[in-house]
């Protein structure tokens, strides 16, 4: 059934320089039109926390259940996608973490992977509380960021020497893992285990990911300006072996074929757009 989003709005919102290297962005949506409204999400390998008012969304697990999310919702790392939905008079706020500031945030990077956790769990359940009582007296988003991150100052501890050698590292032709293990006189093995502990996910899976997505970037950059697409040029270009291990990422990620992605895009939800 076709969806009337008018009234649907939704945008991001930058993160101020002084914590560029802790978030990527804030996603705001709210739902003012009468029908519930449904997104797909993209993995994006980040950690999410996801602030609610009015009333609730809910989220749609592989098992076809219904999450709520009450107050506030932590999330991820999202590693594939999932759907959301927005009821009429439902609003949320998101904070995206870059790279290993969830570990950073939280000290500890322990939420299983898609499955949601409330952060009072994590931090203080008064000063959670308290800081979401304090969001919800007010409708000015701005306003709403800038006291989150007040709240966040605190828990930014000082980043771990390997985590930020990882997070910088920007020689292309060397290996990541290799390179810093040699430069700290550590295993290799020390090195990985230290990549899982603060990002989530190992650089085995983060490599996938980012060529998967350099594809999805390509699709959406030729059907913007109604190109054909040439999947053999997609295919070489995010260094795929053929277009059937191209499809299986795709059907991984999102459980869509390339295909399938390119006339659904205008329901999907890119986080790094």
């Amino acid at each position: 059934m076709a969806v009337d989003k008018t009234g649907y709005n939704d945008y991001r919102i930058a993160v101020p320089p002084a914590y560029g290297e802790a978030f990527t962005h804030f996603y705001f949506a709210e739902n003012k039109s009468s029908d519930i409204i449904t997104k797909t999400l993209l993995p994006s390998f980040q950690t999410i926390l996801i602030f609610s008012f009015g009333e609730k969304p809910f989220l749609h697990s592989k098992e076809h259940t219904k999450i709520e999310v009450d107050k506030c919702l932590i999330l991820g790392p999202v590693k594939q996608a999932f759907d959301y939905s927005l009821p009429s008079g439902a609003e949320i706020l998101t904070l995206n973490f870059r790279d290993d500031a969830f570990y950073r945030f939280f000290g500890s990077n322990s939420v299983a992977e898609h499955v949601p956790m409330d952060p009072v769990d994590k931090i203080s359940e008064d000063n959670f509380m308290s800081l979401w009582n304090e969001l919800n007296k007010t409708n000015d988003t701005t306003a709403r960021i800038n006291q989150i991150l007040t709240f966040c100052d605190p828990y930014l501890e000082r980043r771990n020497k390997i985590a930020q050698q990882l997070t910088t590292f920007q020689q292309q032709a060397l290996n990541p893992i290799k390179t810093i293990a040699g430069e700290n006189r550590q295993t290799q093995r020390n090195i990985q285990l230290n990549y899982k502990k603060h990002f989530g996910y190992s650089a085995k899976e983060r490599n996938r990911y980012e060529r998967f997505f350099k594809a999805v970037v390509l699709i959406q950059n030729l059907t913007s300006t109604s190109s054909k697409v040439d999947w053999y040029e997609i295919v070489q270009a995010c260094n795929y072996y053929d277009q059937s291990q191209l499809i299986h990422d795709f059907k991984h990620y999102i459980n869509l074929s390339p295909t399938q992605y390119m006339k659904f895009q205008q329901d999907i939800c890119n986080p790094k757009e």
